[in-house]
C-alpha cells in the first residue's frame, strides 16, 4: 500500500488513543465533558482493540502480502464505530475480522519462516480474536479484557524474540519460557469457569515471563550502552518489573473484574509493561512504517520517568484506598503518554524522507 495510505490508518489509531485517554480520565473520576456518553464504558476497547489493534496490524501489513492490509482497515473501522456510537456487535465483529486476518498472516509466515517468535505472535493474536468472541457472546467488555491483555503481552514478547533473538541456546532455557506462555493460556481458559483461580494462574504466567525476560533479554547488556540503545533497554527492563508486579497483584484477594485492586492489576500490566514497551519500540516501528529515520532525544526520558512515577502513585491510591491519589495518578499516566506523543510528532517532523537505517546496535 502506498505510503500516503498509511497515514489515515495511523491517524485513526492516534485519535482512538486520545479519546481512550479522555475516557479513562472520566472513568477515574475527573469531571470532563462527554461528547459521547458511551466513551467511558468503552475505554478498554478504545485503548486495546482500537489504538493498539490498529497500530499492531498496520505494522504487520507493511511487511506482509497485499491481503494482510485488511487487518488494519478492519481494526480502523472498528475504532471508528467506537468513536461514533456505543460498543456494539458491529465493533466486536470488525475487530474479530481484523484478528482473523492477522492470525492468517502469522500462519502464512510460520509456513515460510518457522520461528518461535511467530508462534508466540500467533498465540497472542488468537487470544485477541477469542476476546472478541467472548465480547460477542457475553456482551461484557470486562470478561474480554484478560484475553486482550494476553494479546498485548504475547505480542510484545514475540516481538522481543523477533527483534533481538532473545531465546539463547542452551539446555533447559526454552522450557521455562514456554511454561510461562502455557500458564497464561491456562489461566485465560480456567478464568472462564473459575475467575479467581484463572486470574492467579494468569498472574503466575506474567511472573514467569517477566522473570525469564529479565534474565535472558539482550536489554541486560545493552543498558550499558548509550543513546537510543540504552533508552530502549531501560524501557524494556522497567516494563518487565511492572509485568512481574502485575503477576503478584493477581494473587491478592479481591474482585476479578471490578474495584481498585482490579484497576491496579490491569494497569500494572497495560501501562507499566505495555506502554513502557511502546515507548521503546516506537522508535523502531515508526521508521519501518513511515520509512523515515527518527532522531533520538534525551528528553524522551522525561515522559518515561513520569509514566512509571505516576503509575506508582496510582497503585498507592488503589491499594491504599485513597481515591484522590489514584485519580491524580491516572491523570498523570495520560499526561506522560501525551508528552511522549508530542516528542514523537516532533521527531517525525524532523525525520528525513529516506529509508530507515539500522538503529545502531542490539535492541
Amino acid at each position: 500500500m502506498p505510503l500516503r495510505m498509511r497515514f489515515p490508518l495511523m491517524l485513526v489509531g492516534i485519535l482512538t488513543l486520545l479519546v481512550g485517554l479522555w475516557a479513562g480520565w472520566i472513568r477515574i473520576g475527573w469531571g470532563l465533558p462527554r461528547p459521547n456518553p458511551a466513551w467511558p464504558g468503552a475505554h478498554g476497547a478504545l485503548m486495546i482493540s482500537g489504538f493498539l489493534g490498529t497500530l499492531i496490524t498496520l505494522e504487520r501489513a507493511v511487511v506482509g502480502p497485499r491481503w494482510s492490509w485488511a487487518a488494519p482497515i478492519l481494526a480502523a473501522l472498528g475504532s471508528l464505530t467506537l468513536l461514533l456510537m456505543p460498543p456494539t456487535d458491529l465493533s466486536a465483529g470488525l475487530f474479530l475480522g481484523s484478528a482473523a486476518v492477522l492470525t492468517a498472516f502469522f500462519t502464512h509466515a510460520a509456513r515460510h519462516h518457522p520461528d518461535p517468535s511467530i508462534g508466540v505472535l500467533g498465540l497472542g493474536t488468537t487470544a485477541w480474536g477469542l476476546g472478541q468472541l467472548i465480547w460477542l457472546g457475553s456482551g461484557s467488555l470486562p470478561k474480554a479484557v484478560p484475553w486482550w491483555a494476553a494479546f498485548l503481552v504475547l505480542t510484545i514478547v514475540g516481538e522481543r524474540l523477533e527483534l533481538a533473538r532473545v531465546i539463547p541456546r542452551g539446555r533447559g532455557i526454552a522450557g521455562p519460557f514456554w511454561g510461562g506462555v502455557a500458564l497464561v493460556l491456562l489461566g485465560l481458559a480456567l478464568g472462564l469457569i473459575f475467575p479467581v483461580w484463572g486470574q492467579r494462574i494468569l498472574g503466575s504466567g506474567w511472573l514467569a515471563l517477566a522473570a525469564w525476560l529479565a534474565r535472558y533479554d539482550v536489554a541486560r547488556r545493552t543498558v550499558r550502552q548509550h543513546g537510543l540503545v540504552r533508552y530502549i533497554a531501560i524501557c524494556m527492563l522497567a516494563g518487565y518489573v511492572w509485568l512481574g508486579i502485575g503477576g503478584v497483584l493477581e494473587w491478592l484477594p479481591g474482585a476479578a473484574l471490578a474495584g481498585p485492586l482490579y484497576d491496579a492489576r490491569l494497569h500494572a500490566v497495560l501501562i507499566g509493561f505495555v506502554f513502557s514497551m511502546i515507548f521503546g519500540h516506537a522508535l523502531i516501528i515508526f521508521p519501518a512504517v513511515l520509512r523515515i529515520r527518527l532522531p533520538f532525544y534525551r528528553s524522551l526520558y522525561f515522559p518515561l520517568a513520569l509514566l512509571h512515577l505516576s503509575l506508582a502513585i496510582r497503585l498507592i491510591g488503589d491499594l491504599g484506598g485513597i481515591f484522590e491519589v489514584r485519580r491524580w495518578g491516572g491523570l498523570l499516566n495520560g499526561v506522560a503518554i501525551l508528552l511522549f506523543l508530542l516528542l514523537m510528532a516532533r521527531a517525525i517532523r524532523e525525520g528525513r524522507r529516506t529509508p530507515a537505517q539500522g538503529m545502531g546496535g542490539e535492541l
